[in-house]
Protein backbone atom coordinates (compact mmCIF):
# COMPACT_ATOMS: atom_id res chain seq x y z
CA UNK A 1 0.00 0.00 0.00
CA UNK A 2 2.90 2.35 0.72
CA UNK A 3 1.04 4.47 3.29
CA UNK A 4 1.90 5.72 6.74
CA UNK A 5 1.47 3.22 9.57
CA UNK A 6 -1.32 4.16 11.94
CA UNK A 7 -0.18 6.19 14.93
CA UNK A 8 -3.28 5.04 16.75
CA UNK A 9 -4.05 5.02 20.43
CA UNK A 10 -6.04 2.70 22.63
CA UNK A 11 -9.76 3.28 22.75
CA UNK A 12 -10.69 6.10 25.10
CA UNK A 13 -13.22 3.77 26.71
CA UNK A 14 -13.23 0.06 27.34
CA UNK A 15 -15.91 -0.70 24.77
CA UNK A 16 -17.46 -4.15 24.79
CA UNK A 17 -18.57 -3.45 21.23
CA UNK A 18 -18.95 -0.53 18.84
CA UNK A 19 -22.51 -1.21 17.69
CA UNK A 20 -23.96 1.45 19.96
CA UNK A 21 -21.59 4.16 18.73
CA UNK A 22 -18.60 5.90 20.27
CA UNK A 23 -18.04 8.78 22.67
CA UNK A 24 -16.46 12.18 21.91
CA UNK A 25 -15.98 11.56 18.18
CA UNK A 26 -13.48 13.54 16.14
CA UNK A 27 -14.60 14.16 12.53
CA UNK A 28 -13.33 11.45 10.21
CA UNK A 29 -11.81 9.32 12.96
CA UNK A 30 -11.66 5.53 12.85
CA UNK A 31 -12.45 3.17 15.72
CA UNK A 32 -11.50 -0.49 15.41
CA UNK A 33 -12.15 -3.25 17.95
CA UNK A 34 -11.10 -6.90 17.98
CA UNK A 35 -11.36 -9.52 20.71
CA UNK A 36 -8.47 -8.29 22.84
CA UNK A 37 -7.55 -4.90 21.41
CA UNK A 38 -9.08 -1.61 20.33
CA UNK A 39 -7.58 1.33 18.46
CA UNK A 40 -8.62 4.87 17.58
CA UNK A 41 -6.99 6.44 14.51
CA UNK A 42 -7.31 10.07 13.47
CA UNK A 43 -7.71 10.81 9.75
CA UNK A 44 -4.69 11.77 7.69
CA UNK A 45 -3.96 11.21 3.98
CA UNK A 46 -2.24 7.87 3.41
CA UNK A 47 -2.57 6.70 7.00
CA UNK A 48 -2.98 2.91 7.27
CA UNK A 49 -4.05 0.40 9.89
CA UNK A 50 -2.87 -3.16 9.27
CA UNK A 51 -4.66 -6.11 10.84
CA UNK A 52 -3.98 -9.84 10.98
CA UNK A 53 -2.57 -12.71 13.05
CA UNK A 54 1.03 -11.53 13.42
CA UNK A 55 0.74 -9.32 16.49
CA UNK A 56 4.29 -7.85 16.31
CA UNK A 57 3.85 -6.77 12.69
CA UNK A 58 0.27 -5.43 12.63
CA UNK A 59 -1.54 -2.58 14.34
CA UNK A 60 -4.53 -4.70 15.36
CA UNK A 61 -4.29 -8.43 16.04
CA UNK A 62 -7.13 -10.73 15.00
CA UNK A 63 -7.16 -14.55 15.09
CA UNK A 64 -3.85 -14.78 16.92
CA UNK A 65 -4.27 -18.51 17.68
CA UNK A 66 -5.69 -19.51 14.28
CA UNK A 67 -3.27 -20.57 11.53
CA UNK A 68 -5.98 -20.19 8.88
CA UNK A 69 -5.91 -16.40 9.45
CA UNK A 70 -3.21 -14.64 7.42
CA UNK A 71 -0.37 -12.94 9.25
CA UNK A 72 -1.54 -9.73 7.59
CA UNK A 73 -5.18 -10.10 6.64
CA UNK A 74 -5.95 -6.61 5.46
CA UNK A 75 -5.33 -2.88 5.56
CA UNK A 76 -7.65 0.02 6.36
CA UNK A 77 -6.32 3.19 4.78
CA UNK A 78 -7.36 6.83 4.59
CA UNK A 79 -7.57 8.03 0.98
CA UNK A 80 -9.62 10.60 -0.90
CA UNK A 81 -11.07 11.94 2.32
CA UNK A 82 -12.38 8.63 3.64
CA UNK A 83 -11.46 5.20 4.97
CA UNK A 84 -11.32 2.07 2.83
CA UNK A 85 -10.48 -1.57 3.51
CA UNK A 86 -8.36 -3.86 1.32
CA UNK A 87 -7.74 -7.60 1.63
CA UNK A 88 -4.04 -8.53 1.72
CA UNK A 89 -4.52 -12.09 3.00
CA UNK A 90 -5.36 -15.39 1.32
CA UNK A 91 -9.05 -15.82 2.11
CA UNK A 92 -11.97 -13.44 1.48
CA UNK A 93 -13.25 -11.11 4.18
CA UNK A 94 -17.02 -11.16 4.72
CA UNK A 95 -18.98 -7.94 5.20
CA UNK A 96 -22.68 -7.38 5.99
CA UNK A 97 -25.19 -8.27 3.32
CA UNK A 98 -23.22 -11.32 2.17
CA UNK A 99 -20.67 -9.04 0.52
CA UNK A 100 -17.19 -10.52 0.11
CA UNK A 101 -13.88 -8.69 -0.23
CA UNK A 102 -11.40 -10.91 -2.04
CA UNK A 103 -7.60 -10.70 -2.08
CA UNK A 104 -6.20 -8.26 -4.67
CA UNK A 105 -9.62 -6.75 -5.40
CA UNK A 106 -10.19 -3.02 -5.31
CA UNK A 107 -10.53 -1.64 -1.76
CA UNK A 108 -14.04 -1.08 -0.46
CA UNK A 109 -14.98 2.29 1.08
CA UNK A 110 -16.19 2.23 4.67
CA UNK A 111 -19.28 4.36 5.17
CA UNK A 112 -19.78 6.41 8.35
CA UNK A 113 -21.17 4.28 11.13
CA UNK A 114 -20.73 0.67 12.15
CA UNK A 115 -19.34 -2.11 9.94
CA UNK A 116 -18.30 -5.58 11.18
CA UNK A 117 -15.67 -7.52 9.22
CA UNK A 118 -15.57 -11.32 9.48
CA UNK A 119 -12.46 -13.44 8.84
CA UNK A 120 -13.02 -17.19 8.41
CA UNK A 121 -10.74 -19.45 10.44
CA UNK A 122 -10.32 -23.17 11.06
CA UNK A 123 -13.18 -25.57 11.81
CA UNK A 124 -15.88 -23.01 11.07
CA UNK A 125 -14.54 -20.31 13.37
CA UNK A 126 -15.16 -16.69 12.40
CA UNK A 127 -13.12 -13.84 13.84
CA UNK A 128 -14.88 -10.48 13.95
CA UNK A 129 -13.32 -7.04 13.77
CA UNK A 130 -15.67 -4.16 14.47
CA UNK A 131 -15.13 -0.87 12.65
CA UNK A 132 -16.76 2.47 13.37
CA UNK A 133 -16.15 5.50 11.15
CA UNK A 134 -17.13 9.01 12.19
CA UNK A 135 -18.52 11.16 9.40
CA UNK A 136 -16.45 14.09 8.09
CA UNK A 137 -18.77 16.51 9.90
CA UNK A 138 -18.38 14.66 13.19
CA UNK A 139 -21.75 12.98 12.87
CA UNK A 140 -22.55 9.43 13.82
CA UNK A 141 -25.88 7.61 13.81
CA UNK A 142 -27.88 8.27 16.95
CA UNK A 143 -28.21 5.44 19.44
CA UNK A 144 -31.74 4.03 19.31
CA UNK A 145 -31.56 1.56 22.19
CA UNK A 146 -34.82 2.71 23.77
CA UNK A 147 -36.81 3.34 20.59
CA UNK A 148 -39.72 1.16 19.54
CA UNK A 149 -38.53 -1.72 17.36
CA UNK A 150 -39.68 -1.49 13.76
CA UNK A 151 -41.48 -4.71 12.84
CA UNK A 152 -40.28 -6.58 9.74
CA UNK A 153 -42.30 -6.17 6.58
CA UNK A 154 -44.23 -9.42 6.36
CA UNK A 155 -45.81 -10.36 3.05
CA UNK A 156 -49.45 -11.38 2.80
CA UNK A 157 -50.02 -14.93 1.54
CA UNK A 158 -53.19 -16.84 0.78
CA UNK A 159 -53.74 -20.12 2.61
CA UNK A 160 -52.75 -22.10 -0.51
CA UNK A 161 -49.64 -19.98 -1.00
CA UNK A 162 -48.60 -20.34 2.62
CA UNK A 163 -48.98 -24.12 2.60
CA UNK A 164 -47.19 -24.46 -0.75
CA UNK A 165 -44.27 -22.36 0.44
CA UNK A 166 -43.98 -24.25 3.73
CA UNK A 167 -43.79 -27.53 1.82
CA UNK A 168 -41.32 -26.01 -0.65
CA UNK A 169 -39.06 -24.57 2.05
CA UNK A 170 -39.45 -27.14 4.84
CA UNK A 171 -35.72 -27.95 4.86
CA UNK A 172 -34.90 -24.27 5.45
CA UNK A 173 -37.53 -23.99 8.19
CA UNK A 174 -36.06 -27.09 9.84
CA UNK A 175 -32.68 -25.30 9.65
CA UNK A 176 -30.98 -28.17 7.87
CA UNK A 177 -27.42 -27.63 6.67
CA UNK A 178 -27.11 -26.67 2.98
CA UNK A 179 -30.88 -26.62 2.57
CA UNK A 180 -32.45 -26.62 -0.90
CA UNK A 181 -36.09 -26.19 -1.95
CA UNK A 182 -38.08 -29.27 -2.87
CA UNK A 183 -38.77 -29.86 -6.54
CA UNK A 184 -42.19 -28.92 -7.94
CA UNK A 185 -43.24 -32.55 -8.41
CA UNK A 186 -42.30 -33.45 -4.85
CA UNK A 187 -44.14 -30.37 -3.55
CA UNK A 188 -47.23 -31.38 -5.55
CA UNK A 189 -47.11 -34.93 -4.18
CA UNK A 190 -46.86 -33.75 -0.57
CA UNK A 191 -49.66 -31.23 -1.09
CA UNK A 192 -51.85 -33.97 -2.57
CA UNK A 193 -51.31 -36.01 0.59
CA UNK A 194 -52.14 -33.03 2.79
CA UNK A 195 -55.19 -32.02 0.73
CA UNK A 196 -56.68 -35.09 -1.00
CA UNK A 197 -58.98 -34.12 -3.83
CA UNK A 198 -57.53 -30.62 -4.21
CA UNK A 199 -56.04 -31.53 -7.59
CA UNK A 200 -52.47 -30.51 -6.88
CA UNK A 201 -49.90 -31.03 -9.65
CA UNK A 202 -46.57 -29.52 -10.60
CA UNK A 203 -48.17 -26.97 -12.94
CA UNK A 204 -50.42 -25.64 -10.20
CA UNK A 205 -47.48 -25.49 -7.81
CA UNK A 206 -45.49 -23.43 -10.30
CA UNK A 207 -48.41 -21.02 -10.84
CA UNK A 208 -48.63 -20.45 -7.09
CA UNK A 209 -44.90 -19.88 -6.72
CA UNK A 210 -44.72 -17.64 -9.79
CA UNK A 211 -47.50 -15.43 -8.43
CA UNK A 212 -45.68 -14.93 -5.12
CA UNK A 213 -42.34 -14.30 -6.84
CA UNK A 214 -43.98 -11.67 -9.06
CA UNK A 215 -45.56 -9.82 -6.11
CA UNK A 216 -42.28 -9.69 -4.22
CA UNK A 217 -40.37 -8.68 -7.36
CA UNK A 218 -42.79 -5.80 -7.90
CA UNK A 219 -42.12 -4.80 -4.30
CA UNK A 220 -38.40 -4.53 -4.99
CA UNK A 221 -37.11 -7.93 -3.86
CA UNK A 222 -34.21 -8.97 -6.07
CA UNK A 223 -33.32 -12.36 -7.50
CA UNK A 224 -36.84 -13.59 -8.22
CA UNK A 225 -36.90 -13.35 -12.03
CA UNK A 226 -34.91 -15.32 -14.58
CA UNK A 227 -33.72 -12.08 -16.18
CA UNK A 228 -31.80 -11.19 -13.03
CA UNK A 229 -29.94 -14.48 -12.77
CA UNK A 230 -27.31 -16.31 -14.76
CA UNK A 231 -28.25 -19.56 -16.51
CA UNK A 232 -28.65 -22.35 -15.60
CA UNK A 233 -31.17 -21.29 -12.97
CA UNK A 234 -31.57 -24.61 -11.18
CA UNK A 235 -33.42 -24.02 -7.90
CA UNK A 236 -32.14 -20.46 -7.49
CA UNK A 237 -35.47 -18.66 -8.04
CA UNK A 238 -37.22 -20.69 -5.34
CA UNK A 239 -34.14 -20.61 -3.09
CA UNK A 240 -34.19 -16.79 -3.23
CA UNK A 241 -37.94 -16.79 -2.67
CA UNK A 242 -37.74 -18.87 0.51
CA UNK A 243 -34.82 -16.80 1.79
CA UNK A 244 -36.72 -13.55 1.20
CA UNK A 245 -39.79 -14.82 3.03
CA UNK A 246 -37.79 -16.12 5.98
CA UNK A 247 -35.75 -12.92 6.27
CA UNK A 248 -38.99 -10.97 6.82
CA UNK A 249 -40.49 -13.59 9.19
CA UNK A 250 -43.25 -14.25 6.65
CA UNK A 251 -42.18 -17.88 7.00
CA UNK A 252 -40.95 -19.10 10.39
CA UNK A 253 -40.05 -22.56 11.74
CA UNK A 254 -43.35 -22.77 13.63
CA UNK A 255 -45.10 -22.91 10.24
CA UNK A 256 -43.95 -26.52 9.96
CA UNK A 257 -47.00 -27.32 12.07
CA UNK A 258 -49.01 -26.94 8.85
CA UNK A 259 -47.48 -30.19 7.65
CA UNK A 260 -49.62 -32.87 9.22
CA UNK A 261 -47.38 -35.44 10.83
CA UNK A 262 -44.18 -33.54 9.94
CA UNK A 263 -41.19 -34.94 11.79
Amino acid sequence: MGGTRASGQGLVRNYENLRGGVADPTPGSLFVLALAQGITVLPAPGRELRFGRNRPQVDLCIGEDDLRVSRQTGVISHRDGGWQVANTGRLPIRLPGDQWLFPDHEPLPLVPGYTPLFVRGTRGREHVMEVYVIGPDGSCPAALFDAVTQPPKKYWLTADEKLTLVVLGQRYLAQEDFAQPLGRQQVAEELAELQPGAEWNDRRVERVLAAVRLRLHQDGVRGLTSEELVQPLGNMLNHNLVQALMSTSTLVPADLSLLDGWD
